[in-house]
C-alpha cells in the first residue's frame, strides 16, 4: 500500500472516531469540517438521471441519489436514492456534496436539521434544485409534499400541494462543487447558519443502505460506467423488488424482478419452403404452410356416415281393368211402312155423282 493511501485511511479512521465528538463539543462546528471523511483525487462522475420512484407511506422524506467513494475498491460506487423516515417530526434532511479544496474533492456528508444547509449547489432533483428544498415542509407534526416535484400520487396521503419550483441555477448533471468544470455556488448566509445549528446524523437505515450499495459491484462506477442498474429504491435497502429503479440507459438488473420469469424456449428455425409452381391463371393461390414450431391442431373426428335409408317399397302397379266390351250393336228398329195413300172419297172429287 502505497504512503498516500495508507495516509487517507488513517484521516478517515480518524474522522470516523473524532467527528461524533466534535458533534455532541461543538454543536456549531463548521460545516468544512466535516470533509475529513474521505478526499480523492479524480473528480466524481456525473449524475445519472432515473426517475424517482412512488413513497411508500406518510412521514418519507425523500434522499436523492449520490456517488460515494471507497479507498478499499479505490472506485466511485452509486448510492441510489430512497424515501427515508424522518429521525422526528420537523427534521429535514440536507444532501452531501462533492467540493474541491487544497488540489482534491473532498466529501461533505449529509444530516438532518430543521433548516436546509448548503449542499453545494448541486441540482440532485426531486425538489432538490441547488439550494434549499421545494418538495415540502412540516406543519403541525406532519409532512406536506408538494406533488409538482414528488411521486405521491399512488399512495392516500391527503396533506399534499402542488407549486411549480423555478431554479435559478445552471441545470446540469455535475455533482461536485469547485474546481474544473465544478459548479460555482457559495453559501448564503441562511445556509451557514443551518450549518452551525444542531443537527442529527444519517440514521441507521440510511448507514446500512450505503454498507449494501458499497458491497453491490454493479453500482461501481468502472462497471455501470456512470448508469447504475439500481439508481432508485423506495425504502432503504431494498436493492430487488417492484420499487427498484434502473438509471436511463442503463439495464436493470436481473435480481430486481420479483419472480425471475421462466425462460421460453427459442423457436425452431423455419425450413426453407419448397419452391411451388407458378400459380395458374384463375386459380386461387394456394394456402400457406403453417411454420413447423407451431402445434398443428388435431384433426377433426370425421363423424361415421349415415346409414342410407331403406330403400322404399315401391307399389306394385295397378292391374289394368279388363277392358269393357263393347255393347252389341242394336237392331236397327224395323221402318215404318209408309202408310197408304189414301184415295179420295168419291164424293170428294167434283163432278163425282151420288
Amino acid at each position: 500500500m502505497s504512503k498516500q493511501s495508507t495516509g487517507r485511511c488513517c484521516l478517515a479512521l480518524f474522522a470516523a472516531l473524532c467527528l461524533p465528538l466534535l458533534t455532541l463539543v461543538l454543536p456549531g462546528v463548521a460545516h468544512a469540517q466535516f470533509s475529513l471523511d474521505v478526499s480523492v483525487n479524480v473528480a466524481p462522475p456525473e449524475l445519472p438521471v432515473y426517475t424517482q420512484p412512488p413513497i411508500p407511506g406518510d412521514g418519507y422524506l425523500w434522499t436523492p441519489g449520490y456517488w460515494a467513494y471507497s479507498p478499499d475498491i479505490n472506485d466511485y460506487y452509486w448510492v441510489p436514492g430512497t424515501w427515508v423516515l424522518a429521525p422526528q417530526p420537523g427534521y429535514l434532511w440536507t444532501p452531501g456534496y462533492w467540493g474541491y479544496q487544497e488540489g482534491a474533492y473532498a466529501w461533505f456528508p449529509g444530516y438532518w436539521g430543521t433548516r436546509i444547509g448548503f449542499y453545494g449547489g448541486v441540482n440532485y432533483g426531486y425538489g432538490y434544485g441547488g439550494s434549499g428544498y421545494q418538495g415540502g415542509y412540516w406543519r403541525d407534526n406532519h409532512l406536506y409534499y408538494n406533488t409538482a416535484v414528488n411521486n405521491v400520487r399512488n399512495t392516500n396521503i391527503t396533506n399534499v400541494y402542488q407549486k411549480t419550483v423555478i431554479n435559478n441555477v445552471t441545470v446540469n448533471r455535475v455533482s461536485y462543487n469547485g474546481g474544473r468544470g465544478g459548479i460555482e455556488a457559495r453559501p448564503t448566509p441562511v445556509e451557514e447558519a443551518a450549518s452551525r445549528a444542531p443537527r442529527l446524523q444519517p440514521t441507521a437505515a440510511q448507514r446500512q443502505h450505503l454498507q449494501l450499495a458499497q458491497s453491490d459491484p454493479s453500482l461501481r462506477e468502472s462497471a455501470n460506467h456512470g448508469h447504475p442498474p439500481i439508481a432508485a429504491t423506495a425504502r432503504p435497502g431494498e436493492f430487488k423488488g417492484a420499487g427498484v429503479v434502473p438509471a436511463r440507459g442503463a439495464a436493470p438488473a436481473a435480481r430486481n424482478a420479483v419472480e425471475p420469469r421462466a425462460a421460453r424456449p427459442s423457436p425452431a428455425p423455419r425450413a426453407a419452403p419448397e419452391p411451388q409452381p407458378a400459380p395458374r391463371l384463375n386459380e386461387p393461390s394456394p394456402r400457406e404452410v403453417p411454420p413447423p414450431h407451431r402445434e398443428v391442431p388435431a384433426p377433426r373426428e370425421v363423424p361415421a356416415p349415415r346409414e342410407a335409408p331403406a330403400p322404399r317399397e315401391v307399389p306394385a302397379p295397378r292391374e289394368n281393368p279388363a277392358p269393357r266390351e263393347a255393347p252389341e250393336p242394336r237392331a236397327p228398329a224395323p221402318s215404318r211402312p209408309n202408310p197408304p195413300h189414301a184415295e179420295p172419297h168419291p164424293s170428294e172429287h167434283p163432278g163425282h155423282d151420288r
